[in-house]
């Protein structure tokens, strides 16, 4: 779901830019506030695992592919603050190194997955788990909350084509939003796998008080944060190595509708800035999977540096601003 240059219009791809900056600061400041330090390598790990996963296209109907967004798995696991931050990481990213996604689109993209996917998906989440109580209920919350999170993040992206006049809303509303309802699926079931397998190793990861705290809660700790983030990463690096190469190769929701509907030309293939990893290839290699996987082991590694850097930032921000209110009383 990528949006590419081309596709929207001067005007779209501000007001999205715009919201996409302001909900990203907020996310920011309410991280600061709320990210206790011992679990800022989770951000790191969450931002390598989805970036990882998002190479993984699956094949659905129609010769169309999906892959994870991962934005309410991230907030399931940590808050919807933390999951704004990540996946737009991942994004930005995809967006420099890889050419994922158009420079000018940036903010579109991050509005649509990260924004309205993510924090909208969370929403339900929530509003699934008032109804029952129980690990279990809150697994299946998230699956349907990713679904329908990744419906909702179509649909943003749909109004924004026809508010860009490169298509009618009539026309790229139901194209767009029912192709998606079947790469919801995937989307729903992978959530719900990988926070069964957390589940199981790590259980007050999959509670009440990594999707909104509540009173008297007690919040995860760090005991045993030094295992998961080992396991965590090498599955991340696994899946970049050894089974993206293997990822389908048809084209995502998107593109397949860019395709069918007749506006796949509007894509604009300039960029004013040099993308060192085209088409997630890594340069001179010849073996094409062998290039996608060190292609996929690269990204991963910078999208975990960057958001494991960001959020010490944001820690060390706190520490500095509680030493001050201290001293100042």
């Amino acid at each position: 779901m990528h949006i590419p240059d081309g596709f929207l219009d001067a005007k779209t791809t501000l007001a999205a830019g715009v919201l996409a900056a302001g909900a990203l600061g907020v996310a920011l400041r309410r991280a600061r506030r709320e990210l206790p330090p011992q679990r800022v390598p989770l951000l790191g790990l969450a931002a390598a695992f989805v970036f990882a996963a998002q190479m993984l296209n699956f094949p659905v109907l129609g010769g169309t592919s999906g892959h994870l967004i991962g934005a309410v798995l991230t907030a399931a696991l940590l808050g919807p603050s933390a999951s704004v931050i990540v996946i737009s990481s991942v994004l930005i990213v995809q967006c420099f190194l890889f050419a994922d996604g158009g420079i000018a689109a940036l903010g579109a993209n991050i509005f649509n997955m990260a924004v309205v996917g993510g924090v909208g998906g969370w929403a339900l989440c929530r509003a699934i788990e008032k109804v029952g109580r129980g690990r279990g209920m809150r697994i299946a919350a998230a699956g349907i909350a990713a679904w329908f999170g990744t419906v909702l993040a179509s649909i943003a992206c749909a109004g924004e084509l026809a508010a860009s006049k490169t298509i009618e809303w009539r026309v790229v509303f139901p194209a767009m939003a029912g192709v998606h309802m079947l790469i919801g699926v995937g989307e729903g079931v992978i959530t719900m796998l990988v926070l069964s397998a957390i589940a199981a190793s790590r259980p007050d990861l999959i509670g009440e008080s990594t999707i909104g705290s509540r009173a008297g809660e007690k919040r995860p700790g760090a005991e045993g944060l030094g295992s998961l983030f080992t396991f965590g990463l090498i599955i991340s690096m696994g899946l970049a190595l050894f089974m993206a190469p293997f990822a389908s190769p048809w084209p995502d929701g998107l593109d397949k509708s860019a395709e069918s509907l007749g506006f796949a030309d509007r894509e604009t293939s300039e960029r004013s800035i040099p993308t060192l990893i085209p088409s997630y290839k890594m340069p001179g290699i010849a073996s094409e999977g062998l290039a996608t996987g060190v292609a996929g082991v690269a990204g991963t590694t910078v999208v975990f540096v960057l958001s494991w850097i960001g959020a010490r930032a944001l820690v060390r921000r706190k520490r500095g601003a509680l030493s001050a209110d201290a001293a100042a009383s």
